[in-house]
């Protein structure tokens, strides 16, 4: 995939959880990104931030993990990258 580092995995697991503000504010979460080859990664997102996370998560979109510079870079969102079809699909 251009522009990411040899570590750059599919994401095939993303999990949120949300610690509330003990003062009645937004709280943050904590996502929890497993790739393919089972990894797992803690990343802190704010309450935006999830929102975004939320809508392309359920919109037909491949996501990917780059550990090495923590990006989580989002595919298809419109349009289909080529690296991301399999073939015989």
């Amino acid at each position: 995939m251009p522009g990411a580092s040899s570590q750059t995995r599919q994401v095939k697991i993303l999990n949120a959880n949300w610690i509330p503000d003990a003062v009645g504010g937004d709280g943050r979460f904590e996502v929890q990104l497993i790739t393919e080859d089972d990894q797992r990664f803690a990343v802190p997102a704010s309450p935006a931030s999830m929102t975004a996370l939320v809508a392309l998560a359920q919109a037909n979109t491949v996501m990917m993990w780059d550990p090495e510079d923590g990006t989580l870079i989002i595919a298809n969102i419109r349009g289909t990258m080529p690296w991301t079809v399999t073939e015989g699909t």
